[in-house]
C-alpha cells in the first residue's frame, strides 16, 4: 500500500500537523490507529503519564507508632491525629477479626 502525507488536527491544541507517509506505514505495521494528538501534545501526555507513575510507585512514607502493638512502622499516607494507625501485621489481624465477625 502506498501512503501519502496527511494533514490532521490535534484534539488537544487544535493545531494542524503532518502525519507522514513513513509514520502511517509504521502505525499500520503496529496496528495503531491514526494519532489524535500532534507530536508535541503526545510528548506532553507521555511525560504526564510518566510523572504520575513515578509518584504512584515512589510514594512518600511516614513514620508512625502502631496504635495496637506500639512498634515503629511506616505508612504511605499522612496519618491524622484522630485516627488510629496500625502496622501491617496488626492491620491484617484487625481485618481478619472484622471479616470473621461479619
Amino acid at each position: 500500500m502506498s501512503y501519502e502525507n496527511k494533514q490532521l488536527i490535534c484534539n488537544d491544541c487544535g493545531k494542524e500537523f503532518t502525519f507522514t507517509a513513513e509514520e502511517q506505514e509504521f502505525f499500520a505495521q503496529k496496528g495503531f490507529s491514526e494519532p489524535k494528538r500532534c507530536p508535541e501534545c503526545r510528548a506532553l501526555k507521555k511525560a504526564q503519564r510518566s510523572e504520575f507513575q513515578h509518584k504512584r510507585f515512589h510514594r512518600q512514607e511516614h513514620k508512625v507508632i502502631c496504635s495496637e502493638c506500639g512498634c515503629e512502622t511506616t505508612v504511605p499516607f499522612e496519618p491524622r491525629l484522630d485516627k488510629p494507625v496500625y502496622c501491617q501485621e496488626c492491620y491484617k489481624k484487625l481485618q481478619q477479626l472484622v471479616t470473621a465477625n461479619s
